[in-house]
């Protein structure tokens, strides 16, 4: 796993080593695209500290790369996410994950009116590393390809801005693969797929939102949600997730980033402390930074 993260991670440095080049020859009236990085860390250390506490270290580590094309009534609009973060506490011998996202959606888009375009969507979304119900870091609830979900879409893009857009399909499918049997055999039941088959398959429609918005010149925002509800199992309790990412930038380099995430999916249960499963619920993570950034559009 460590050496396909750390391939991953030079693949990523050369494609954006190779889009910075590709960006001085190409026509930027058609291409049009936007860099975020952000490196943050935070220690803390207690000497005979009255109030008690424990010393800790985290760090995290946060790409978005968006890439549009726009000519004449075509336009292509691309985004990846990429994020990981890890704490230690001095008590735990160990690296506790804090954070860790792959997401990568694509979208084609004709124009048919104004404001009003053709359009296929193409959505995936995994993660890098295990993932644990802490403090239990003896069962692992989650992988790399366990799971990992794509989405594919047709139907009707709204696009009053090139900031905002509203995609929505009658008719799509999703799919989730889980590649670990050692999930799929401890639950019986590992995020929807069950028996020996990792792949679980879903017909239905979906509604994506993307929001890219300055609300000052120093801060900016983006939003993105995505809902998909299957036509053949439960179509009143879609998978639902909601993902907003607040910059402020201090500085050229210094920025506070806020970053909320809520999830919720029928076929994903609760694990408790044991390492048990449980019914679905909903799930909420919060994550706030202060560390250097660095931002730039072509």
């Amino acid at each position: 796993m460590k050496k396909i993260l750390i391939i991953l991670i030079i693949s990523l440095t050369a494609m954006s080593s190779v889009l910075a080049q590709t960006e001085v020859k190409k026509d930027t009236t058609y291409w049009k695209g936007k860099y975020e990085a952000l490196l943050s860390f935070s220690q803390t250390t207690f000497t005979n500290w009255a109030s008690g506490g424990e010393n800790n270290v985290a760090g995290n580590a946060y790409l978005n790369i968006f890439e549009n094309y726009a000519k004449n009534n075509i336009s292509w609009n691309n985004y990846l996410g990429l994020a990981y973060g890890t704490s230690k506490l001095q008590s735990f011998e160990k690296l506790r994950k804090t954070d860790d996202k792959i997401n990568l959606t694509s979208k084609f888009g004709y124009k048919m009116a104004k404001s009003w375009e053709y359009a296929a969507l193409f959505d995936f979304k995994s993660q890098f590393t295990k993932g644990y119900k802490y403090p239990n870091d003896s069962v692992y609830i989650s992988n790399f390809f366990a799971p990992a979900n794509f989405q594919f879409s047709l139907g009707a893009n709204y696009k009053p801005s090139e900031n905002f857009s509203v995609f929505m399909s009658p008719i799509g499918a999703r799919l989730t693969v889980v590649n670990d049997s050692v999930l799929r055999n401890r639950a019986g039941r590992a995020f929807g797929v069950t028996g020996d088959s990792p792949l679980l398959w879903q017909l239905g429609g979906s509604v994506n939102v993307m929001l890219k918005k300055d609300i000052t010149k120093n801060i900016n925002w983006m939003s993105k949600m995505d809902i998909f509800s299957d036509y053949l199992k439960d179509p009143l309790s879609p998978v639902f997730s909601w993902e907003n990412n607040f910059v402020l930038k201090v500085t050229k380099f210094i920025s506070f980033n806020v970053m909320t995430l809520m999830i919720s999916d029928p076929n994903v249960p609760y694990i408790n402390e044991h390492g048990k499963p449980e019914g679905s619920r909903l799930q909420f993570r919060e994550t706030f930074g202060v560390g250097i950034s660095y931002t730039f559009s072509n």
